[in-house]
C-alpha cells in the first residue's frame, strides 16, 4: 500500500464508525461485518471477498491503539489525504512526500516539523517497512484472519482441541511463491525493485504509487505462473486442529500466534484470531468463573434440614447440608467445583434450592398437613409484609 492510499483511505467509513468511537464499538462493528462478508458464508462472490478483505484492513488498523493513533495522526497531518502548502509557499514549492517518508534528506526532515527520522519511521510500524533505504522487497508479515467456533458448554469449561478449516492468500506452491513458472523472477525496471513510482500532483510536490509494472511487488515474472497469474500468492486452503484453554467465555476471542496468512519473502506469518461461541447447557448455568444449578428440595427436607445430593459438571455429586428451616431460593456453595480460571484453579459451584411443592397428597400426607396446619393455627407470615405497606 502506498503512502498516499493509506492517507486517503477511510477506515472508520469502511467499519461504519464515528471518528471517536471506542475500542469496543470498533470491535463489534468489525465482528458484525466480517461475519457477513467472510468468503466461507459467500462462496464465489468476488465483491464480499473484496469488501472482506477490506473490512480486515481496516480492523488491522484502527483494532491496533498505536496503529489506530498513527492512522488518525497522519490524516490530520496531510487533510485526510492532500497536503496543501501555505500561503507563503509560492509557485517554485518543491515538496516531495518521499523526503518525510523515510527518503529524503535529513535536513528537510527536521525543517518539517522537527520529526527527526521522517514520518516513515511513524509508518514504518504499520507496513512491516523501516525507515529510509528500505522498499517493497524487504520481508514482509502475512496479515492477520480471524475465524469462529461453536463449543459444547462442557467443552468451554474443560477446554477442547478443535479442527478449523481455514481459507486464505498463501505463497503459489506452483512457482514457490515467486510468480515465475522458471521460478526466476526479474527485477522491475521501472520502480527498481521498489515497487513503487512517483507521479506528480500538481503544486511542485509529487506523491508514490504502486508501480503499474510489477502491482508492488518489485519483480516481475517473465513467463507467468498459469496458477498464480504471476502475483506469486494463490488461495489456500487448510485444516487446523486448534486447542481451545480452558475456562473460555461465550464471545471471547482469542489470538493464536503465527496461524495466520503466510508472510511474504521470508517475513512472520500473521496471526488467527478465534471467536468463541459457546451452547447452553440443560442444567448447568454460568456466572464469570463459578457455575449454577438449581436443585428441587421436598417441604421438609427445607423446614427440618438434611443432606442433599448435587450433580457437579463432569465429576462426582457432592452432598450439601440443609440446616433447618432453608427458605426457597437460599444459595449455597460447592467449593472447586466451577469453571477453570487463568492460574488454572477452579471456581465454585453455586446451589440455588427450590421448595417442591407435590401436586398430588397422598391420604396419609395429607393428614399430617392438615395436622400441622391446625398446629400453627395464629401463625400468620404475611403479618410483617401489611405492616411494612401500612407504614410506607
Amino acid at each position: 500500500m502506498s503512502t498516499k492510499d493509506f492517507i486517503e483511505k477511510d477506515y472508520y467509513k469502511v467499519l461504519g464508525v464515528p471518528k471517536d468511537a471506542t475500542d469496543a464499538e470498533i470491535k463489534k462493528a468489525y465482528r458484525k461485518l466480517a461475519r457477513e462478508n467472510h468468503p466461507d458464508a459467500n462462496k464465489g462472490n468476488a465483491r464480499a471477498e473484496e469488501r472482506f478483505k477490506e473490512i480486515s484492513e481496516a480492523n488491522d488498523i484502527l483494532g491496533d491503539p498505536k496503529k489506530r493513533k498513527e492512522y488518525d495522526d497522519a490524516r490530520a497531518l496531510f487533510g485526510n489525504g492532500g497536503y496543501r502548502p501555505g500561503p507563503g509557499a509560492g509557485g517554485n514549492f518543491n515538496f516531495d512526500l518521499g523526503d518525510l517518508f523515510g527518503g529524503g534528506a535529513q535536513g528537510q526532515g527536521q525543517g518539517a516539523g522537527g520529526f527527526g527520522g521522517g514520518i516513515g519511521d511513524v509508518f514504518g510500524g504499520l507496513f512491516n517497512r523501516g525507515g529510509a533505504g528500505t522498499t517493497r522487497t524487504q520481508p514482509r508479515r502475512g496479515q492477520d484472519i480471524e475465524s469462529e467456533v461453536t463449543l459444547s458448554f462442557t467443552e468451554a469449561i474443560e477446554g477442547a482441541t478443535v479442527p478449523l478449516r481455514m481459507s486464505s492468500q498463501a505463497p503459489c506452491k506452483a512457482c514457490s511463491g515467486t510468480g515465475d513458472k522458471n521460478g526466476t523472477p526479474r527485477v522491475c525496471p521501472t520502480c527498481v525493485g521498489t515497487g513503487q513510482v512517483a507521479r506528480g500532483s500538481g503544486g511542485g510536490f509529487s506523491l508514490t504509487d504502486p508501480c503499474p509494472d510489477c502491482k508492488g511487488r518489485g519483480l516481475i515474472a517473465e513467463h507467468p505462473c498459469a496458477e498464480c497469474k504471476g502475483s506469486g500468492r494463490a488461495k489456500s486452503s487448510r485444516t487446523m486442529q486448534v486447542r481451545i484453554p480452558a475456562g473460555v467465555t461465550d464471545g471471547q476471542r482469542i489470538r493464536l500466534r503465527g496461524k495466520g496468512t503466510p508472510g511474504e519473502r521470508g517475513g512472520p506469518a500473521g496471526d488467527l484470531y478465534v471467536v468463541v461461541h459457546v451452547g447452553e447447557h440443560p442444567v448447568f448455568g454460568r456466572k464469570g468463573d463459578n457455575l449454577t444449578v438449581s436443585v428441587p428440595v421436598t417441604f421438609t427436607e427445607a423446614a427440618l434440614g438434611g443432606e442433599v445430593r448435587v450433580p457437579t459438571l463432569g465429576g462426582p455429586p457432592v452432598t450439601l447440608k440443609l440446616p433447618p428451616g432453608t427458605p426457597n431460593g437460599r444459595t449455597m456453595r460447592a467449593r472447586g467445583k466451577g469453571a477453570v480460571r487463568k492460574d488454572g484453579t477452579r471456581g465454585d459451584l453455586l446451589v440455588t434450592v427450590e421448595v417442591s411443592v407435590p401436586k398430588d397428597l397422598t391420604g396419609k400426607a395429607r393428614d399430617a398437613l392438615e395436622a400441622y396446619r391446625e398446629a400453627t393455627v395464629g401463625e400468620d407470615p404475611r403479618a410483617e409484609l401489611f405492616e411494612a405497606a401500612k407504614g410506607a
